[in-house]
């Protein structure tokens, strides 16, 4: 782990995450969190592959056709149990991105908000810039990319901090009781000992 860890309940979480501010930019980054180059896409926990599955009829109609050609040639994701991600187009952006002025965007989160569907989108990218390690504990981890200048900007002038910013996606993943105990730690900086 990187620099000073404090722990909330069985999680570790790496001390960058208390002091960061941030805020999604997406004028200025263009939704550059989908479509990282690389040769995978977004983590997924094994049962997402079922949501993914469940999602794909409803999500299909706003997706570009060269990703439904790659899905339909590779499929909606790759990987194996314990170790899943979603399948990419041209190794670079998720098949599951749409593009609205020039800016990427999730199909399943566009779903979510008009009422289509009840699951949001993957954890993993409802928790970014933080990813979760997993080293025999789960580690919160501070991903602090380039392509998220913007959104660090942002943070700093609304005065939004990271913790707040991912209070929904944290609650999400680990309840609110866990939820409340680390927002209390960021804000007074006490270690946890729970």
């Amino acid at each position: 782990m990187d620099g000073p860890v404090f722990v909330v309940g069985n999680a570790f979480i790496e001390g960058a995450i208390r002091e960061a501010s941030f805020s999604c930019d997406l004028p200025a980054c263009k939704g550059a969190c989908c479509c990282l180059a690389g040769w995978r896409g977004a983590p997924l926990a094994d049962d997402e592959v079922r949501e993914i599955e469940l999602a794909y009829p409803v999500i299909r109609k706003y997706l570009p056709p060269r990703s439904v050609a790659t899905i339909e040639a590779r499929g909606l994701v790759e990987g194996q149990p314990g170790d899943y991600a979603t399948e990419c187009v041209d190794e670079k952006e998720c098949v599951f991105v749409y593009f609205e002025d020039g800016i990427a965007k999730c199909s399943f989160e566009r779903a979510y908000l008009e009422g289509s569907l009840s699951w949001r989108k993957p954890l993993s990218c409802h928790l970014f810039p933080v990813r979760i390690r997993f080293t025999g504990r789960e580690v919160l981890h501070y991903d602090e990319i380039p392509e998220c200048t913007g959104g660090r900007s942002r943070g700093k002038a609304e005065g939004v901090r990271l913790y707040a910013f991912l209070r929904d996606s944290l609650v999400r993943r680990f309840g609110p009781e866990w939820y409340e105990e680390f927002r209390e730690q960021c804000e007074d900086g006490s270690p946890g000992t729970r």
